[in-house]
């Protein structure tokens, strides 16, 4: 990792306006203060790995605040931050959920929502900043899992630390395509640290529920992969496929009547779509995970009683 900014031995009285400045600039804007009197020392390094944000931070003790009016500035709303605490201890709330987080714990924090993070001293933290979709594809809803701590007995936080610290290591001799290949693998391992989380901290019911929602989320992302299907989405979701099959049914439904759905409904949506009128029907199947045109029009038909090329028709015809 690189050094961006240093102001660990400097007696300044301007240490902190300055690193304010990188903080904002490197991470987001937000409203920040100091909470004690002494010098203010304060380190940020950092890296690009593959689509991944990497910062490594040490600072004094400070309050951040992101505000309605700070969010309007923000730039990466659409982004998680994920924080594996290295020393100190930090406080955090959002979604009226508040994390005490020592050293070796995660957090994870919604940057398109209010929060607010408070250091009691010196602290050392390594924030991963991730696209929001790619955890919710896996989770659901951010509001779930943000603000929650995961602990670091946890074996999966363990393993998050141990790659993302060996990944630091030797970052430099990763090509381009390695290093986004790995970065793939981090956020993966965050999204199964978390989902141990959650399966820890929830009753029953809402776990389930919640196991139905990151699903479902994940067939929506994956409609177009014709080797989805029931076991693979379990696997992904980390459950059994006698389990996930459970979780269905107690909502009325069945996995594989779920996944063909919402490729049909897909299908449907695409073929009414003006800028999708150059597809021919069988790029059109394929891009709807659908293995055959053949397949596609058959159960096209006994979902909607014509055939696709009819649908498509009558909908042409409609238009102005």
């Amino acid at each position: 990792m690189k050094t961006i900014f240093s102001a660990l031995g400097e007696q300044s009285d301007k240490n902190f306006q300055l690193w304010k400045d990188v903080a904002h600039a490197r991470l987001m804007p937000a409203e920040l203060y100091r909470i004690d009197d002494g010098i203010f020392r304060g380190l940020f390094e950092g890296t690009d790995l593959g689509s991944l944000l990497i910062t490594r931070s040490t600072f004094s003790a400070v309050r951040v605040e992101s505000t309605p009016t700070t969010l309007r500035r923000n730039a990466k709303r659409d982004t998680l931050a994920v924080t594996i605490k290295l020393s100190g201890t930090s406080t955090c709330e959002q979604f009226g959920r508040q994390a005490i987080v020592r050293p070796g714990e995660i957090v994870v924090l919604d940057r398109g929502s209010p929060s607010i993070r408070q250091t009691t001293g010196p602290s050392r933290s390594l924030l991963v900043e991730v696209p929001k979709d790619r955890l919710e594809n896996l989770l659901g809803d951010a509001r779930h899992f943000s603000a929650l701590t995961i602990g670091a007995d946890f074996a999966s936080t363990g393993l998050v630390r141990t790659f993302l610290d060996t990944l630091l290591r030797v970052e430099s001799n990763f090509t381009p395509d390695a290093a986004e290949r790995m970065s793939g693998i981090a956020v993966d391992l965050i999204g199964a640290c978390i989902a141990e989380r959650l399966a820890k901290a929830m009753p029953r019911p809402l776990h389930g529920t919640v196991v139905v929602q990151r699903a479902k989320a994940h067939v929506e992302a994956n409609l177009g992969d014709p080797t989805l299907d029931p076991p693979r989405l379990a696997a992904a979701v980390g459950v059994s496929l006698r389990r996930l099959q459970e979780l269905f049914h107690e909502h009325g439904q069945h996995i594989s009547d779920w996944i063909w759905q919402r490729r049909l409904q897909m299908a449907a949506k695409r073929l009414t779509n003006p800028g999708c009128r150059h597809l021919s029907l069988g790029t059109l199947a394929y891009g709807c995970g659908f293995a055959s045109q053949a397949h596609f029009s058959r159960r096209f038909k006994d979902r909607y009683g014509m055939a696709p090329s009819e649908f498509r028709h009558l909908t042409d015809q409609a238009d102005p």
